[in-house]
């Protein structure tokens, strides 16, 4: 298949608002590449729909925009390329390391856009630079699949759940049907996506909605891992599914030694002081790019979900069962659960958990099954501020004491249909001069354009701010505003399809 023919498909989802008008075009050209007499059918849906999820299926190649600065503007005037030809090259830059292996990058790169025709370009920049926001989320492509095959799109969900990688799923779905995607099964080894909470309102609100039958659980301030043990192997995993196995030998020691054959474990991880104290959250983030800080800053795990023990699949469980199975593997590892507690113990709960310094609690309906890379209500997250994790669009340049620092940040939640940002306000408060000079250090390396007053960015920071609440507002395109906001962190763990949508922002406003 020409390669025209994605970056055709990429416009026409880009040009679109409408959910159903983009996965039309998505499952027309699926349906076009899954021709029997379209050779390399199953390559191509695989790499089509990571493409027009934003990522490639060789994961990180080594490009960047620094590396694509260089590059000539001469371009094709005929497309000629074909989705081959440019996986290909993408396979063979995922490969290169060692003495020569930039000089051999940049040829390859030159080589391609060389071949490639003016529109070809800019898809290509933006796909390997991480900026090709179109809508096409992971969401948006599933249901796309499911529509160009016929298969209900429930099936086509659980698998893309259950194997973690589109690509396969859909792979799966256009040579094997239906009967491909109902075997799969959670495989030890490889990462589930993880079950996500919603933000609730106050503890009052999230026990009436849930009810009596639930689990509180203190909210730590850590970072997402998912652990896998099979006999002597142990893998881990970020929230992200990047494998961090090596990087973690503390944590990896740990689940070795659990007295089980096979089990899969949700948690979160913290580094702690000598004292037993947690470090701040970066330090934790730090130590999953590295092992050379294990024994200054190692990381201690708190579990609190099972997928897996013993040949026995749990997802579909409740969490009333799979609670007591968790305590029985990793009881001295998992965060203490109140079960089905009344008001008076919940709020003591609450009250215990802001006392030990922890965000709040997490209130999980008992009857539940774990619903793996799905946000629902059955989880819901209460904290004493409303936070939430936006976008950074752009920074404003300090004055008085900010003089020469990036300071006043642009503010967008994300547009849940075509995942652009969409502004919602600015915040100068909550950051250190250590933060500050960080923004000004790191911000013009991810520049988009800028002018007299502030450097705007491309998509990739994701801050999480503490707010008062909102308020409506016709001075951003969102219709809402922020109140009092105020930096917490960096979520280096996020990307910006995580950030919180432009309807989770209008959810906060005044109820009348």
């Amino acid at each position: 298949m020409r390669f025209n023919e994605v970056v055709d498909t990429s416009a026409k989802v880009r040009a679109t608002r409408s959910r159903k008008a983009k996965v039309a075009a998505i499952a027309e050209l699926l349906a076009v590449a899954a021709r029997p007499s379209t050779p390399d059918t199953a390559s191509d849906v695989g790499v089509i729909v990571a493409w027009l999820s934003g990522e490639l299926t060789q994961g990180r190649i080594g490009t960047g925009w620094r590396t694509l600065a260089g590059l000539t503007d001469q371009s094709a005037n005929e497309p000629t390329l074909t989705i081959e030809d440019v996986d290909a090259t993408f396979t063979e830059l995922a490969a290169l390391s060692g003495k020569g292996s930039a000089n051999r990058r940049a040829e390859l790169l030159a080589e391609l856009f060389k071949a490639a025709t003016e529109t070809e370009q800019h898809f290509l920049r933006a796909l390997l630079t991480g900026e090709l926001r179109q809508g096409a989320l992971s969401a948006i492509v599933v249901e796309a699949v499911a529509q160009a095959t016929g298969i209900n799109v429930d099936v086509v969900r659980r698998a893309h759940m259950l194997s973690g990688q589109l690509p396969l799923t859909a792979t799966a779905a256009f040579t094997g049907g239906e009967q491909a995607l109902t075997d799969f099964r959670l495989q030890v080894g490889r990462p589930v996506a993880p079950m996500l909470a919603s933000p609730g309102g106050s503890l009052d609100e999230a026990l009436a909605e849930l009810g009596p039958e639930v689990s509180v659980e203190h909210k730590l301030d850590g970072a997402r891992i998912q652990v896998h043990k099979e006999g002597h192997d142990v893998w881990v995993f970020t929230r992200t599914l990047r494998d961090i196995t090596a990087n973690v030998p503390e944590l990896v020691d740990l689940v070795r030694n659990l007295n089980c054959e096979t089990v899969v474990l949700d948690g979160e991880t913290l580094a702690l002081t000598d004292a037993g104290k947690p470090r701040p959250f970066q330090e934790t983030m730090s130590r999953f790019a590295t092992a050379e800080d294990a024994q200054d800053r190692r990381l201690h795990p708190y579990f609190f979900d099972i997928l897996h023990l013993d040949g026995i699949d749990l997802i579909d469980e409740p969490l009333r069962t799979r609670r007591p199975a968790l305590e029985r593997v990793a009881g001295h590892l998992a965060i203490p659960a109140l079960i089905a507690p009344d008001s008076t113990q919940a709020e003591a709960a609450y009250a215990d958990a802001m006392d030990q310094g922890n965000e709040g609690v997490m209130i999980k309906s008992l009857d539940a099954p774990y619903a793996a890379g799905r946000r629902g209500k059955s989880w819901q997250k209460i904290k004493p501020a409303h936070t939430l994790d936006l976008m950074v669009t752009g920074a404003e340049w300090g004055y008085g004491r900010r003089t020469g620092m990036l300071s006043n940040l642009h503010l967008a939640a994300r547009d849940p249909e075509t995942g652009e940002p969409v502004m919602v306000g600015k915040t100068f408060k909550g950051m250190t001069d250590e933060l500050l000079r960080w923004q000004t250090e790191q911000f013009p390396q991810h520049e988009s354009h800028r002018d007299d007053h502030t450097l705007y960015l491309r998509p990739g920071f994701v801050v999480e701010i503490a707010l008062d609440g909102v308020q409506t507002s016709t001075r951003y395109p969102g219709g809402v505003a922020l109140r009092f906001a105020r930096v917490v962190r960096y979520r280096p763990d996020k990307q910006p399809v995580d950030a919180d949508t432009i309807d989770t922002v209008r959810a906060l406003l005044p109820k009348h």
